[in-house]
């Protein structure tokens, strides 16, 4: 079962294919993505790698958090999932 997970502090010059690059290393990267402001503006600073499964996902935690990236400390743990937004 693949395991999404956060990726925090990123260099806004990152990119997807950065993400799927680093996290190769410690399995399979199902998707790598960066998240932008709305209408595809600048980078917010962090993103979603999706791994193949919990080995490569515990794998890429152990690796990775707290590790530089273009001169960043990445934070990396798995993502929670969306509290829906409240309605008035």
């Amino acid at each position: 079962m693949s395991v999404r997970l956060y990726i925090g502090n990123l260099s806004f010059d990152a990119t997807g294919d950065d993400l799927r690059e680093i996290f190769a290393n410690c399995g399979v990267v199902e998707e790598a993505i960066i998240v932008t402001r709305p209408g595809g503006g600048r980078p917010r600073g962090f993103g979603f790698v999706t791994m193949e499964d919990s080995e490569g996902a515990d794998e890429a935690i152990r690796q990775l958090d707290g590790q530089q990236f273009a001169g960043r400390k990445l934070t990396v743990n798995v993502a929670k999932d969306r509290e829906p937004k409240a309605q008035d």
